[in-house]
């Protein structure tokens, strides 16, 4: 492995930060607890797809939470790409929210 190989699961990593940092903004949880992420690729040459959905088709946040999600990625160094695609398949709800979102939001 050269020095200037990226290590992807590194880079996972540091995009899970970056998720973490995104609100909803009508839920006081970031959109990675909320379960919002489907899935994250990462390509040899470091160009990130992100696999999302939200809470509703009709979310007030459609047109704006993905384009926030890809310019907070491409703000990384490593990350050359960013795009995010948005699914419905299989829709949102509240089970796929984690144990922390569910306490944040009164619902254990």
């Amino acid at each position: 492995m050269s020095d200037n190989t990226i290590d992807t699961a590194e880079l996972g990593e540091k995009i899970l930060r970056v998720l973490k940092t995104i609100y909803d903004p009508e839920i006081p949880v970031d959109i990675y607890e909320l379960g919002l992420i489907y899935d994250v690729f990462i390509n040899e040459d470091y160009e990130v797809k992100i696999l999302m959905t939200l809470t509703t088709p009709n979310c007030p946040v459609a047109e704006t939470l993905p384009l926030e999600v890809e310019e907070k990625v491409k703000s990384l160094n490593e990350v050359k790409d960013a795009e995010v695609e948005i699914t419905f398949d299989p829709p949102w709800s509240q089970e796929l929210m984690s144990e922390e979102a569910k306490l944040e939001l009164g619902m254990l």
